[in-house]
Formats: C-alpha cells, structure tokens, sequence
C-alpha cells in the first residue's frame, strides 16, 4: 500500500510537469497504474496506455504514457487492475439478440407448467392479432424432459398467434392459431426441403413443432419489425454488448438488418465494430450489395454465411450414423442437410463462385457429415480459384470425425466456436450421439494442437453473450448442471482469451487493426474487476469490465 502511494505521487509529479512543459503531442486518453496483458508475444506486459483519436501511441510504462497528459486529456487510473485488448465475439445475431431483450425469455423455465404459465400470461397482455414471440426454450433444463407442443398452450393463447423459437434457433413452437395462419394442417403441406413438421404418428396431426427449414413456412406470415423498433434494438444490443467488454462482433446478418446498421452508424451513436456477413440462400445477387459496405469504420461486409444442417438439441444437425436416441424408421434418423445443401453440390458450387470473387465465406456446420461435406466444398474452391488468403471459416464445428479435425489446420479453415455451447449441450449430447462420437466434439484442445485458428464467439441470443461466461466454459469444461464433461479438450485461459482477441481478429483480417495492444492499433480494451489469469477458474465467469473503451472513447463504465 506504501509503495503504490509513493508511486502515485511521483506519477502526479509527472503528470503536472507534462502539463506545464511538454512538447510531446498530447493524448485524449491516459490509462495508467494498469497490469496490462497485450496479447503481444514480443511484449506481453505494460502498465500504460496513450491515445491519440482512436490510435494507441504508448503501450508501455507509467512514465511513458504520463508525459502524453494534456490540459484536455482523460486520465483514468486504474488501480492496478487487469486491462486486456477489446473482446471480439465471431458469431453473433446482434439485432435479432437486441430484439429478444424486450420478447418473451423462456431460458429458465423451471417444468413443464412453468413454460405454459409464462406463455398464457403473454397471451394474456398482447391484443389479438399481435404475435407472442421469443422463445429460447429447452426441455432438457427441465427435471423431467418433455418436448412441447401445441396442445400444451392452446387453452392459453386462443386466437392470440404463438412462434416461440428453441434455444438453438433451429426448432420452434407454433400454437394452433400460428398454423392455421399458415396452412399447416393434417393435409398438408408437405415438408420442405431441411424442414421438419413434426406430426403425430396416426392422425398427421402437427404437433407444433417446426424444424430449420420448416420454420419459415410460419414466420413469414409475423409482421415486420418497424425500422425505428430495429435500430432501438440495435442500440440496446450494442451497450448490452460493451457492457460485457465486447468492442467488435462477427454478426450474421439478414438483409434488414443492413439498413439498420447504416442508419444507427450515421447517428454517431455506433459503439461496436460490425463485420458483417449476409444470410441469404441464394449469395450471387447480392455481390453487389457486399460491396457497398466494406471499408467502413463500423460495419464491414466481408462475406456470406451458409447453412449445412441443423441442430444437435434440435437431432437435425447432418451426422454420418443416426441419433442413438432416434428410431431407425422415423424421417431423419440421421438429422437434416439443410436446403440450401440440399444436394451438398449446391452450396459446394455457391462456395466456389463466392470465393471466386474474394469474399469470405462462413457456414454454420454441426454435424460430423455436414462438416466433412463443408470441408471438401472448401478443398473444391482451392483447387478451382487461383491461390490466395481465403481465411474461410466452419461455424461451430461441433462434432467431427477424428480424421477431420487435421483438416481444418492444412486446408487453412478456420473452426469458429461457441464454448458456452458445450456447456449447454453437454447435459444431452451423450444420449444423442453416444460417448465416442463426443469424444471429438468441441474439440478446442485438439484443432489448436493440430495447428488450426480457432475463434470464440457466443450465437447470442442462442446462449448470454457474456464472453467470460465463454472463456470459463473453455477452461473449467463445467456444463450448466455444474459437471465436468470433456476435459480433454479444455485450454488454457490465456489460449481462450487469444480466441476472442488476437484469433478472433485475425478471423476478420483485422489482426493489423486489433487483437492485441501496440503502437498503432486501435485503442480498443477493457479494464476488468478481477484478474482473469490468476483468479480460481471457477469465479473466472464471475468477472465484470470496469470501464469498456472502443476507438479511445469510454463507451460503458461500471455503474452505468
């Protein structure tokens, strides 16, 4: 304690003969007394940082960074805190995520007639013709597991129309009067290609239950969310984001979404880096749209994103055996290829000509097939299109065949995964799969052992966004019901931390940019409240940014 407050008064002393007499340029910001971890190898520690704009000039000591303090410079003091580089999440929906912060959360329900409960109270305070939306539910937090359906709800809801999503996004809830709205009856329609109506058995009555593709044959009859309702959302989602130290995001975006983002950015109002990537089932015509937005200082679109499969909770993502839990004789013993991959030439065809024209393209694939098929698409671009720095990229990746995982390192493919998922997923995945097939599952350890880059991110509003919640899950192996599960592919804090800083950049060809703390790059960090590399890694979830800073201006302080 002595020495800190003889350190203090030398910095002051230092400070006020920088205000009184230096010819250096003068800083906006000043953070000092800090532990900084840089993520630079080649300096990994500092205790200071200055800014210029939105550049860091002084990555390095006390003294260094006190004589770029001017009469108008910030000067925080960060009492010895841990600062660590701006948190990149690789796989976000940041409106639809904003959008659920006002919908309908059935993530905690605790049974059964806790989610009806919660659902006809919804019912109860929207006015006919209004949807009830939202969702994020999961039967397996349930003490005893029951897959929904409609006459669950029906009582409840009336004529009130109900849509409510799965935790994954790839299975929904429809109540009688959302179906009647689209025409799903025990006639019909057929299913479409990576869809699923799931009906009984005797009468083909639906069940409710929508799969992947099937569940667009309802939500295209929900009414459009307003632009101002969307840029609201967009707002929210952004200081939501910042406030767990998340200064950039890898989003998956719809096309709406795109004119959502130009008109926020032109507000100034922006906080968060966008490097966007479009989701549409057809990438040739909107080449053009892509090239409107690359280079700009907030939102880049860098690419498309693609869908193999579905789900592992949902028993549609694409495996080579079937569902240990799933009957030989049901529809899809062996989950779904999702339309768009409905033959796999088809989007191996789309990923030769969107290479062909420089984008990067990123596709959702959890299934061991679906990833084994996404690969040789990948391969097929290599060998038609001239050599380059393609940095494509596999979204999730979850279950691979152990012959695959060397893949991802020699073809170049970058495995972009959400570890908060294991966490989740872990509580079924045994029943589903069988315990050799996840033995190669979130398979962090053993794709950066073969040489891979893997990057980190969350698929919020699937699971919280918070990335401490991530990087435990990565680290301790914990699930949700507090087990350990798969240890052997847990990594290290510092290895985790790599995955939503200098990795997660260099996902974005954005390592020249951020990532890391140097001289030159953008001034995009956090100060924590706790240290990340010492704590006990049971508490390492509990950690909590102080202040986030995003192109050297504060964008959220504890307290706030």
């Amino acid at each position: 304690m002595f020495k800190r407050i003889i350190d203090s008064l030398f910095l002051g002393f230092l400070v006020m003969v920088s205000i009184t007499g230096c010819s250096t340029q003068s800083a906006d910001l000043v953070v000092i007394n800090a532990r900084i971890w840089t993520g630079n190898p080649r300096a990994p520690e500092a205790e200071a940082i200055a800014v210029v704009r939105d550049r860091l000039i002084v990555v390095g000591s006390n003294k260094d960074a006190a004589q770029r303090v001017g009469p108008q410079t910030r000067l925080i003091d960060a009492q010895g805190r841990r600062v660590i580089p701006g948190l990149i999440d690789c796989h976000i929906h940041i409106v639809g995520g904003g959008l659920t912060l006002d919908r309908l959360n059935l993530r905690d329900t605790a049974s059964k007639e806790d989610f009806i409960a919660r659902i006809t109270k919804a019912a109860g305070e929207h006015s006919l013709g209004e949807w009830v939306l939202g969702g994020r539910w999961s039967a397996e937090s349930w003490t005893s597991v029951e897959q929904p359906q409609k006459e669950w709800i029906d009582p409840g809801t009336g004529d009130v129309p109900v849509f409510l999503q799965r935790m994954d996004g790839h299975q929904a809830l429809a109540n009688s009067a959302a179906l009647k709205l689209a025409g799903i009856d025990a006639n019909g329609p057929a299913d479409p290609p990576g869809g699923e109506i799931e009906r009984d058995l005797i009468t083909h009555e639906p069940t409710g239950i929508l799969k992947d593709d099937a569940m667009a044959l309802v939500d295209r009859h929900i009414p459009p969310v307003s632009d101002d309702r969307r840029d609201a959302a967009l707002l929210k989602a952004m200081r939501h984001a910042n406030s767990r130290g998340l200064t950039g995001v890898h989003d998956m975006s719809g096309l709406e979404d795109l004119a959502c983002f130009e008109r926020v950015c032109a507000t100034g109002k922006a906080s968060l880096r966008i490097r966007s990537f479009i989701m549409v089932s057809d990438w040739q015509p909107q080449f053009e749209t892509a090239e409107r937005f690359k280079n700009d200082e907030w939102v880049t679109v860098a690419g498309f994103k693609g869908y193999m499969d579905g789900s592992l909770g949902s028993r549609t993502a694409c495996m080579f055996d079937p569902y240990d839990d799933v009957a030989a004789d049901e529809t899809n013993p062996t989950g779904l290829l999702s339309a768009q991959a409905t033959p796999p030439s088809r989007i191996q065809d789309d990923i030769v000509q969107a290479d062909m024209q420089g984008y990067q393209i990123v596709v959702h694939a959890i299934g061991d097939r679906a990833n084994s098929l996404l690969l040789d698409g990948y391969a097929m671009a290599v060998d038609a299109n001239p050599k380059r720095d393609r940095r494509h990229r596999v979204e999730h990746a979850q279950h691979l065949r152990a012959g695959d995982i060397n893949r991802f390192a020699s073809q170049g493919i970058i495995a972009s995964m959400q570890p908060l998922h294991k966490a989740d997923d872990a509580r079924y995945a045994e029943k589903a799969i069988g315990f050799s097939r996840c033995r190669t599952s979130y398979a962090y350890r053993e794709l950066l052992d073969a040489g891979a880059v893997v990057c980190f991110g969350s698929d919020w509003p699937v699971v919280s966004l918070n990335p401490m919640r991530g990087l435990a899950a990565a680290v301790t192996a914990l699930t949700m019901d507090g087990d350990v599960w798969m240890p052997h592919q847990s990594i290290s804090v510092e290895d985790a931390l790599r995955s939503y800083t200098s990795r997660a950049a260099y996902a974005g060809y954005a390592e020249t940019e951020m990532g890391t703390l140097e001289v030159g790059k953008l001034a995009d960090l956090v100060i924590l409240d706790a240290d990340l590399l010492t704590v006990e890694p049971q508490k390492l979830e509990d950690i909590r940014p102080k202040t986030t800073i995003v192109g050297g201006k504060v964008v959220w302080e504890a307290g706030d």
